[in-house]
């Protein structure tokens, strides 16, 4: 029987466990001393699982999406040791990393090639070698074809492709707020990075980051039709009931705390005075809504199977837009208030139709509730919002409509609404409607849509302010 030299021996135990590499290549990268916590282990395998499957060529099971707080070591382990560690298993794997700036994407790529050409990996790993001709710090291949190129989010892979595609924090903390930020970021990762496969059947998509938003690169992609080919492991900074896999549970111990020796409940309240309420509900928490709720506390609303025999008023308000198939929502929310001062919330028309099949659905939503339903019709600042406005009220002779101008922002107009709602003064009927409601709420103001919202508003405004302006603009 021949023995393995001491050199081989360790090679073998690097190249069996990505955890183990990780390990001991640790120190070639990072001077300071590491810390471990069970969370890393469990992502490490989790990557190796999905990494075993391209190397021998099998259809991928699903995607990967991993959620984790800032300064877990999420981009050491996923971005800078995996493309790497792939090669001791495949040399010819090719890696496309992306993170929302290039910078930061090049920088991790830098840490990867520091690995490759540190010489503990040389001496383990002999036949893998860079180029001399294609080696730079965001874009290297070795001697057998295998590579690992760095984007920036919104950047260009013309020719790229990829076995891995990992996406490690594509939205930038500071413009989770912008809806086009958002946008651009979801339509760049769905229409081009994730475009830039080897093998569509076989290449798979990883994404790391913390939340930002509900509809930030993790939501977008769990939302999407055929979301069930994704693993998703979440794993806030606190024990929570969003710890998925739910087994994971166990590992936070009687503290309830992801990693007590990093992040113990000092730097945690440090955390949260740095991020404000919102930001760390989603980066520590990894849910970007505030434990007791956004803007509304949709817990305190009552739902219903029927609705009182009797109200004391009832109006639809109308949210309009005019792009069939895409962008925003054409919304009417009918609502009513009782004999007990209680609101209700008793029906939701929603669709994306352009002008002139909106204004058809408006007339027949109209003829359908009766004429002794008040509307209302939100009309948009400028010329145009003002014409659209009037052409509505036209269409609507004979019903008591009123044209509403909007002031103020989405937050500000919705803000007498949401007392109403968190003090448990709100009933909404259980319809088909009632989930894409409820999540619009509960999410507010960084929900991905807010027409809904916007409607609820302008309809609660009618009925706390009754009075009747019939087409007045």
């Amino acid at each position: 029987m021949v023995s393995l030299s001491k050199q081989s021996l360790q090679a073998s135990i690097y190249q069996e466990s990505l955890f183990e590499f990780v390990k001991g290549f640790w120190g070639e990268i990072i001077p300071e001393e590491p810390i471990w916590n069970w969370h890393m282990e469990y992502i490490c395998n989790e990557l190796q699982t999905v990494a075993e499957r391209v190397f021998r060529g099998q259809p991928k099971e699903y995607d990967l999406i991993i959620n984790v707080p800032p300064g877990t070591s999420k981009s050491t382990l996923c971005s800078v040791m995996f493309p790497v560690w792939c090669w001791t298993w495949m040399p010819s794997c090719r890696s496309l990393c992306a993170s929302f700036t290039h910078d930061l994407s090049r920088d991790l790529s830098r840490k990867s090639r520091d690995i490759v050409k540190s010489d503990k990996f040389m001496d383990l790993f002999p036949g893998i070698r860079i180029r001399s001709d294609q080696d730079t710090k965001s874009y290297f291949i070795n001697n057998d074809g295998g590579l690992r190129y760095a984007v920036g989010t919104g950047g260009s892979i013309t020719g790229m492709h990829g076995h891995l595609l990992i996406g490690d924090d594509l939205l930038d903390p500071q413009m989770a707020n912008s809806d086009l930020e958002i946008k651009t970021t979801n339509d760049w990762v769905a229409e081009t990075f994730l475009s830039r496969k080897i093998n569509k059947k076989v290449s798979a998509y990883i994404l790391i980051m913390q939340r930002l938003h509900q509809n930030d690169p993790t939501g977008f992609r769990l939302n999407q039709k055929g979301a069930g080919d994704v693993r998703h492991l979440c794993f806030p900074a606190e024990l929570t009931e969003k710890v998925t896999p739910a087994s994971c549970r166990k590992f936070y111990g009687k503290r309830g705390l992801l990693d007590p020796k990093r992040m113990p409940k000092s730097v945690l309240q440090r955390a949260f005075g740095e991020f404000g309420e919102f930001g760390y509900a989603g980066q520590m928490l990894q849910w970007p809504v505030p434990r007791g709720g956004a803007m509304f506390k949709v817990d305190n609303i009552v739902i219903c199977e029927v609705s009182p025999v009797k109200m004391r008023q009832v109006v639809r308000f109308w949210d309009k837009a005019g792009t069939a198939k895409g962008g925003a929502y054409t919304v009417g929310v009918k609502m009513g208030i009782d004999y007990d001062d209680r609101y209700w919330i008793l029906d939701v028309v929603r669709g994306q139709w352009d002008a002139a099949a909106r204004e058809r659905m408006i007339e027949m939503v109209a003829k359908i509730d009766g004429y002794e339903v008040r509307i209302g019709v939100e009309q948009e600042p400028g010329a145009a919002g003002k014409e659209s406005a009037q052409n509505t009220i036209k269409r609507l002779a004979g019903f008591k409509v009123q044209g509403d101008p909007a002031t103020g922002d989405k937050e500000t107009r919705a803000d007498t609404f949401a007392s109403q709602v968190n003090a448990g003064n709100a009933s909404v009927l259980n319809k088909p409607w009632l989930h894409e409601y409820i999540e619009e709420l509960r999410f507010f103001p960084r929900s991905t849509y807010k027409d809904q919202v916007d409607a609820s508003s302008g309809a609660f405004a009618m009925l706390s302010k009754p009075r009747i302006r019939i087409g007045v603009l």
